[in-house]
């Protein structure tokens, strides 16, 4: 298995652009969430913003709020969208906004490892973990914590846990593996929406994050946010992140609550129920699914590869019985000696992210399915061809 420190994610020329030819590199080793660009374009003016150039100087947004940089409108469209979805607890728990899910992910590490322990607080993840999980953690080489690998193989009674659910790379549901009264667990459920996965019941854990990039497709906005239980947990990641950016961009902020303030429209504005092309979860769950199917009847002709089952289950959101159609395809190569998946894809300039970067071993590749659909249709041409 290659280590940490010898794995790069592929940052390429191709990134985040459209295939220029039939034989254009693929590059679909990011989440890049580019799927929902005709979405936006369908919704139009109704999700537009105009921001003065008088507004937005100060450093501040609320100083009645320990978290003084949060923008009201922020916090407010958020906290609907949650209710309406009812895939969160979101009222009664304290808002902390993040530059990113990644920063707030930072700042819960921060908050919840002690200043004065005498060894660093032990980060751990089930395998397959988010790849980005331990780089994150020991990118700054902190005295406070440090990663530790598989939760399941981890031996002690402090720690971190973090569960990523449904879980990237592999779409699975999951829940903390460690139980301790010394242990504590961070859930990150940027994925926990509809259109990726039935919504089964509201979360209701002690530290939750989440990411507009994820939701709506606005990766380039940087906004996500944490709910959090405990006040003074809140309060140090407030700490953190005011040290670290000092607050986070009030107009990318605004421009977020008016993308959530769109999709919860779609839903509850009587002017725009007889849209239903305005309902986001809808464009994102239909387009996923017949993406899903186009998959397993590629992977199926091939022969070579094999992809995980997911159970049909019923969605409180939706009122429907379905399964999980998930961000991102955990391939696993299933030819003799263990061939490397990532290796394979890339003979056929297709770049995907290897099993290694997840803790687990080569023959897995993770394939985003956020991509836009002429990126998506080339590589399922090029999966079918593979034997």
């Amino acid at each position: 298995m290659t280590s940490t420190a010898q794995q790069e994610i592929s940052v390429s020329s191709s990134s985040g652009s459209r295939p220029v030819s039939k034989d254009a590199i693929i590059n679909l080793d990011h989440g890049d969430p580019t799927m929902f660009e005709s979405f936006w374009k369908e919704v139009g003016e109704a999700a537009d913003i105009t921001i003065p150039s008088w507004r937005t100087l100060s450093y501040f947004s609320d100083v009645s709020n320990f978290c003084w940089f949060l923008q009201p409108e922020f916090a407010h469209e958020a906290r609907r969208l949650h209710n309406l979805v009812g895939n969160a607890v979101a009222d009664d728990r304290f808002l902390v906004i993040g530059t990113g899910s990644t920063q707030l992910f930072q700042a819960s590490l921060f908050a919840l490892s002690p200043s004065d322990a005498p060894e660093p607080m032990s980060v751990v993840s089930a395998v397959p973990y988010y790849s980005s999980f331990p780089r994150i953690t020991d990118y700054l080489r902190s005295a406070l914590y440090r990663w530790s690998g598989d939760a399941s193989k981890f031996e002690g009674d402090a720690y971190i846990e973090v569960v990523c659910s449904p879980n990237n790379p592999d779409g699975s549901i999951r829940e903390a593996v460690l139980k301790s009264s010394n242990g504590k667990t961070i859930h990150d459920l940027a994925y926990y929406w509809p259109q990726y996965t039935p919504i089964t019941a509201a979360a209701d854990h002690d530290i939750m994050l989440f990411t507009v990039s994820k939701l709506s497709g606005h990766a380039g906005t940087r906004v996500g946010w944490a709910l959090v239980k405990d006040v003074e947990v809140a309060k140090k990641m407030v700490k953190f992140i005011e040290l670290n950016t000092i607050g986070v961009s009030k107009d990318s902020q605004l421009r977020a609550a008016t993308i959530l303030k769109a999709i919860s429209d779609g839903y509850e504005d009587p002017d725009l129920q007889t849209k239903p092309g305005l309902k986001m979860f809808e464009f994102g769950r239909r387009l996923l699914s017949m993406r899903w199917q186009k998959l397993r009847e590629a992977v199926k002709a091939s022969g070579i590869f094999t992809l995980p089952d997911f159970e049909s289950v019923h969605c409180k959101f939706t009122g429907e019985t379905t399964e999980a159609c998930p961000a991102f395809a955990w391939l696993k190569c299933e030819r003799e000696g263990k061939e490397d998946c990532a290796d394979l894809f890339k003979k056929h300039k297709i770049l995907t992210r290897g099993g290694g970067h997840f803790g687990v071993e080569s023959n897995y590749a993770r394939v985003s399915m956020v991509d836009r659909d002429e990126t998506f249709d080339l590589f399922i041409e090029r999966l079918m061809s593979l034997r």
